[in-house]
């Protein structure tokens, strides 16, 4: 009956969450998968007819990984064409800040504000025929045509392109020369990069499957359980 209730507490936590703990492994490592799927959802929600990560459930998950004495590392699946920059940012930024091993693996896409998500992890994968789009920041709703509104769209962006910079390999006048590319894209200006193009790009450590962010990641635990073994 335990064993039920087990698995049933499991499918929920994937149904409901996009995550799910990983501890039956052979090195007895305990870690946290989370799936960054669809559109980042912020302050507004996404059509019903849209998948969507909602922030306000990965930030108190990502605090428990971090609290937590049981979770050794954090596994991130992205899937996501993009949304919402502030909440994509929080996520991004809240990754970033944790102490333990984190690996990302770029799926069918990590596009937009989905970029510093991809690199906010110590470690990132992304799989041969997966892509990554890098274009401006674009405004939805209502903008007011005065200077100042035009200001902060590009402090924003300077966020975006400073973070990418920060936690990858590509510089920041990179980034601004993929992100104003009026040749790339039809209707559009930004740049596609996919799989080997991300890495050559210094954006992405390296290109791999499930085995090989898995791989890495008990090689970064491995390490991490060293050390706090030295410091004891």
């Amino acid at each position: 009956m335990a064993d039920e209730e087990r698995e049933e507490q499991r499918n929920e936590q994937i149904k409901e969450m996009g995550s799910v703990n990983l501890d039956e492994n052979q090195k007895k490592h305990r870690i946290k998968l989370l799936t960054i799927i669809g559109e980042i959802e912020g302050h507004e929600a996404v059509s019903g007819n849209t998948k969507a990560t909602k922030y306000e459930h990965l930030l108190p998950m990502l605090a428990e990984v971090e609290d937590s004495e049981e979770i050794e590392g954090l596994l991130i699946l992205l899937n996501t064409l993009g949304g919402d920059v502030e909440a994509g940012l929080s996520i991004a930024e809240m990754i970033a800040s944790l102490s333990k091993p984190t690996v990302s693996l770029v799926l069918g896409g990590s596009h937009s504000i989905g970029g510093p998500l991809a690199v906010s992890s110590k470690y990132s994968f992304i799989v041969p025929s997966g892509t990554m789009v890098i274009h401006p920041v674009r405004s939805s709703g209502m903008f007011i045509g005065v200077e100042q509104s035009l200001r902060n769209m590009i402090r924003t962006q300077d966020r975006i392109t400073r973070f990418l910079s920060e936690h990858s390999r590509i510089s920041q006048e990179r980034i601004e020369e993929l992100m104003l590319n009026q040749k790339e894209l039809v209707k559009d200006v930004g740049t596609l990069l996919e799989g080997e193009e991300a890495v050559k790009e210094g954006l992405i450590d390296e290109v791999g499957g499930m085995s090989d962010a898995l791989r890495k990641l008990h090689e970064m635990i491995d390490e991490a359980r060293e050390k706090k073994g030295e410091i004891m």
